[in-house]
């Protein structure tokens, strides 16, 4: 899904409101999705000046993946796909804040709602928030 100097949106690249982002020396920022209904934050993510262009010009999160050192839409393989209402640059332009509605109400990849069911408990991580659902019946076997 990485696309070269071609891309349709390299033109939009190179608009203002990408420049005021403080983009960290590997060209990414941190991104927070937060669900608008509960206010609930989903997950911690990372973008880079495609997939923020991406994100506010469809409306549906893209992520750049350090992992897999590539784009990649939210949902492109699980189908829970977030959908963006708001896009909010913090005060020292270096985090993003993307509002949405997740789409079948789990973000994260091990069936959780979202990222943040792990709490720290005398000492211990504590997994407290259930699995929605299991996580090879998302994505299959492999």
């Amino acid at each position: 899904m990485s696309t070269g100097p071609a891309s349709p949106l390299s033109t939009g690249l190179t608009a203002p409101w990408l420049d005021a982002v403080r983009w960290s020396p590997d060209g990414l920022v941190g991104a927070i999705a937060q669900e608008a209904q509960t206010g609930k934050v989903l997950t911690l993510a990372w973008m880079n000046r495609e997939a923020l262009a991406r994100t506010a010009s469809t409306r549906e999160a893209h992520y750049w993946s350090r992992a897999r050192r590539r784009l990649w839409r939210k949902g492109e393989s699980s189908g829970h796909t977030q959908k963006v209402l708001e896009i909010r640059l913090d005060c020292d332009n270096d985090a993003i804040l993307i509002v949405v509605e997740q789409e079948g109400g789990i973000a994260c990849h091990t069936g959780h709602e979202r990222c943040f069911f792990l709490r720290l408990e005398d000492g211990h991580w504590k997994d407290d928030e259930p699995v929605l659902k299991d996580p090879q019946d998302i994505y299959g076997h492999g």
